[in-house]
């Protein structure tokens, strides 16, 4: 942040008003010049040193109260930018959220665990028999061209349903394929063409895994059929956590099941559990558990799922606000700073608003967090206050604290009064519409739309004066040159000094 003088807006005024008092010396000299008749006055000169001597005081006064409030509106603009910063990083320092960070680890392979708000420390023994997977149908054989007749496929994936109509512009293999994956009301199922050795099949699948997803098709209205009928089959979901099944409705190999539609099947502690998807959001609460198919093995294995307080994670949102913390001090200390040796200031020495905000902080970090007849404070978990305001903190102190006393961790940061709600109140009173930093730069707004109106009015002021001024010394101008002018020719006629004149040689 650059630093403004406080004789700055001075200094400027009395140097414009210096040059042009020397220029309205000067013009002031061409006048005498004129009058004397050495040379013709010098107009634009005399009339421009004449009018800023008016006016010079007035433009460099507004000029620099111009510059003062944008740079103090920049400052507050910084300031309010710092404070968002720090009311950011205190999000899970001021909603109570903070131990609620956990990590959750497998001691095997196959299964992966995220833990989140909600999750519980604690250990849990696992087992995975099977994975959920999609269905896949695989039709019999068809030559690429072969016309299979027309008519309407009702296709279904589990309870939801969609009609294909199948006439003479798409009834090839490849066509129905194509209208399927265009379908209106399609849920999920995917059509593609396999070309093999003994002709084209149409795949079928589903998007989505679990044993109630499985795929069906009716052939309805069926004219001229050339193979379309061989496309009907109905598949039947296991009720006992096993593999889908089908029924072919033309000939017993018009189908085949390249894919199952299953669930996955797994056990928590003996208990037993099952899941459509292999992303188990409801098994542990708060964790979530994400199965491959390396998770299943003969005979089947057990793992350790462990869940842990994520120290790293909590000391990493506690440093991150220090910084922060830290950041806005320093920049405060940059916006009230004052050099002697140049005796330049920040823009904002001796703000209230600042000095309201500094205080308000301060006392915040520094009194800790009361709970009934006894308070905690931020040394109590390794975070100490300096001399300059800013925060130290010791890692070795924060970490021991963060797995030896949460309690205290917990008491510092609640979210009804603790050290990082205050501070996010605090912060959002300073900088909200309406708040103290609203008002101030609101209020130099204002000003300076009141300086932009004064300095037009005093545009069109300098430059009536200049038209006045203009004609006057025009007038006078051409007046003396004509007196000049007289007083030459009297001057030849009659003499003057040192000279007879032409009527006096006359007269002799």
């Amino acid at each position: 942040m650059s630093t403004v003088s406080s004789s700055s807006a001075s200094s400027a005024a009395a140097a414009s008003i210096a040059a042009d008092k020397t220029a309205l010396q000067q013009a002031m000299q061409s006048v005498i010049s004129g009058a004397t008749g050495n040379t013709s006055m010098d107009v634009n000169s005399l009339v421009t040193a004449l009018v800023n001597s008016k006016t010079a005081g007035q433009v460099a006064t507004l000029a620099a109260q111009q510059s003062t409030d944008n740079t103090q509106i920049s400052a507050y603009g910084a300031l309010s930018a710092a404070l968002s910063a720090l009311q950011t990083g205190l999000t899970s320092l001021s909603n109570g959220s903070l131990q609620s960070t956990f990590t959750a680890t497998m001691s095997g392979t196959g299964i992966t665990a995220t833990a989140a708000t909600g999750a519980v420390a604690g250990s849990y023994s696992m087992s995975v028999s099977q994975v959920a997977s999609s269905q896949a149908l695989s039709s019999a054989a068809f030559t690429s061209t072969q016309q299979l007749g027309t008519g309407t496929l009702a296709i279904s994936l589990g309870s939801k349903s969609f009609n294909v109509s199948v006439d003479s512009s798409n009834n090839t293999v490849a066509g129905i394929a194509a209208a399927i994956n265009s379908a209106s009301g399609n849920p999920g199922v995917t059509a593609t063409v396999v070309n093999g050795t003994d002709g084209a099949h149409l795949v079928l699948a589903s998007s989505s895994t679990g044993a109630s997803n499985t795929i069906s098709v009716a052939v309805n209205n069926l004219s001229g059929d050339n193979g379309l009928s061989s496309l009907g089959v109905t598949s039947t979901a296991s009720t006992t956590g096993g593999q889908s099944t089908f029924t072919s409705a033309v000939g017993t190999s018009a189908w085949t099941q390249s894919s199952v539609a299953q669930d996955a099947e797994f056990s928590i502690n003996g208990i037993a559990g099952s899941s459509s998807t292999n992303s188990v959001t409801s098994a542990i609460s708060g964790v979530t558990l994400n199965l491959t198919s390396a998770a299943v093995t003969t005979p089947a294995s057990t793992q350790t799922l462990t869940i842990a307080a994520d120290t790293t994670s909590q000391a990493s949102a506690i440093n991150n606000f220090v910084t922060l913390y830290n950041t806005l001090v320093t920049t405060m200390g940059t916006l009230t700073q004052y050099n002697a040796s140049s005796t330049s200031q920040g823009p904002l020495l001796g703000d209230s608003t600042l000095n309201t905000i500094n205080n308000t902080l301060a006392s915040i970090v520094a009194s800790g967090v009361k709970n009934g007849s006894t308070s905690q404070s931020l040394a109590s978990i390794g975070i100490s206050l300096q001399a300059n305001g800013t925060l130290l903190v010791d890692s070795t102190t924060l970490t021991s604290a963060l797995q030896n006393n949460s309690s205290t961790v917990a008491s510092l940061f609640n979210s009804t009064n603790g050290i990082g709600e205050q501070l996010n109140s605090s912060v959002t009173n300073f900088t909200q519409t309406g708040g103290m930093i609203d008002v101030r730069t609101t209020a130099l707004n204002s000003d300076l739309t009141s300086i932009t109106t004064q300095q037009t009015n005093l545009s069109d002021y300098i430059s009536q004066l200049t038209s006045q001024y203009s004609a006057q010394f025009t007038a006078l101008n051409t007046l003396m040159a004509t007196t000049s002018n007289n007083s030459a020719y009297l001057t030849q006629l009659f003499g003057g000094t040192n000279s007879a004149g032409a009527l006096a040689t006359n007269k002799s």
